[in-house]
């Protein structure tokens, strides 16, 4: 079993094929003597491509999460996230038996995403989704003084982001329609502390929380 995510919001139809492109920027280049030798280079960014299907009603293996959304919620939500110019997070569970196998969760941009519409498939839309890694970085930023004697002293800092420092409660009780996902990236700041936060509180399916249900975070 599959789901996935974007932005913390669960696709209704999994995905039937995942691509991801794990690209390297290694270059070849030929030495007098030694031939052909290979430059490694820091790693590319990893490309996604995938296809869902977003149903114009209810069917018997679809998955809403606090009840069925129509297909334009998710291009509307598709689309902010596209002209926002900012990363979200990409989570791809997999399951068997109950059991979480292993997951994909990444940091991503959404480059671009194609819409087929056809009469003879009940309204219902499909979407082709391209996504891109995000990597942080820093800015450097040089700063130089001048002493009394003409002398000058350079010092280089490195600007990076840093997660919000807000006090945090030490628990929440679960609503209806929340799932794990969103409930640490409000409370924690970190979406993806969702796995720590599960084997702290025993839940072996982050998936599956009910309403009234305690977690709790340390």
């Amino acid at each position: 079993m599959y789901q996935f995510y974007m932005d913390g919001a669960l696709l209704p139809i999994a995905p039937s094929k995942l691509e991801m492109k794990i690209k390297n920027q290694n270059k070849t280049i030929n030495l007098i003597n030694d031939g052909e030798v290979n430059i490694l280079k820091v790693p590319g960014l990893t490309e996604i491509k995938f296809e869902t299907l977003l149903p114009n009603q209810e069917y018997a293996f679809t998955t809403f999460e606090g009840g069925f959304q129509p297909p334009s919620f998710f291009l509307e939500k598709f689309e902010k996230l596209k002209i926002d110019l900012k990363p979200f997070e990409f989570m791809v569970v997999r399951e068997a038996g109950g059991e979480i196998l292993f997951d994909t969760v990444m940091k991503v941009s959404l480059e671009d995403y194609t819409i087929k519409e056809d009469a003879k498939e009940n309204n219902d839309v499909i979407v082709v989704i391209n996504l891109l890694q995000y990597r942080d970085y820093g800015t450097k930023t040089l700063k130089i003084t001048s002493s009394s004697k003409g002398n000058t002293k350079k010092k280089a800092t490195v600007t990076k982001t840093r997660p919000s420092s807000k006090a945090t409660s030490k628990s929440y009780t679960v609503k209806k329609g929340d799932n794990l996902w969103n409930i640490c990236k409000s409370k924690l700041n970190d979406p993806t502390k969702c796995w720590e936060v599960a084997k702290k509180n025993n839940i072996k399916n982050p998936n599956l929380i009910y309403p009234g249900q305690v977690i709790k975070f340390d």
